[in-house]
């Protein structure tokens, strides 16, 4: 491109469409502005990005499924089906999936975040990863229960030091 006389557009412009607009620079917020007057792929994702993140804060689940029926829809303007970007294809394909599944956060107040899930689930699985050498079940699940931490120990036949 910059031997046939045009400029590059993308360059050194990597982060500002994958932050938060919250989060951006000064010198980033420019760059982005810059960035969306052109009709690029990428700057279509990007919106639909912004787009979907009103998903959150909506309260209702019967007000979030609406929001996000309408942003999946394939009738409707420029929608995530009808964007033509196979990413954003397949994100919409999975969040039809697992509509129930996100329409449960509303359902419980948004109290729980499965941050907290995930990363036991990666401790245990590396835990038990590290666990090649024990002999039985139950030395893994000792093992578990000490790197897992504050979680009700077994009653053990003997203590230990």
């Amino acid at each position: 491109m910059v031997r046939e006389g045009y400029e590059p557009m993308l360059k050194n412009k990597r982060w500002c469409p994958l932050k938060r607009p919250e989060n951006l620079t000064d010198k980033q917020r420019l760059s982005l502005s810059g960035l969306l007057a052109y009709n690029l792929k990428s700057v279509r994702a990007y919106l639909l990005k912004e787009e979907f993140q009103l998903f959150w804060e909506y309260n209702s689940p019967a007000w979030a499924a609406k929001y996000l029926d309408a942003w999946c829809a394939e009738a409707k303007g420029k929608r995530a089906m009808r964007s033509r970007i196979d990413p954003v294809k397949k994100f919409v394909r999975t969040v039809r999936a697992h509509r129930e599944l996100l329409l449960n956060y509303f359902r419980a107040k948004k109290p729980f975040s499965s941050g907290v899930i995930e990363g036991l689930n990666n401790k245990a699985k590396v835990t038990l990863r590290k666990a090649c050498g024990y002999r039985t079940f139950r030395i893994a699940e000792l093992s578990l229960y000490h790197v897992l931490g504050k979680l009700p120990e077994p009653k053990l036949a003997h203590k230990f030091f």
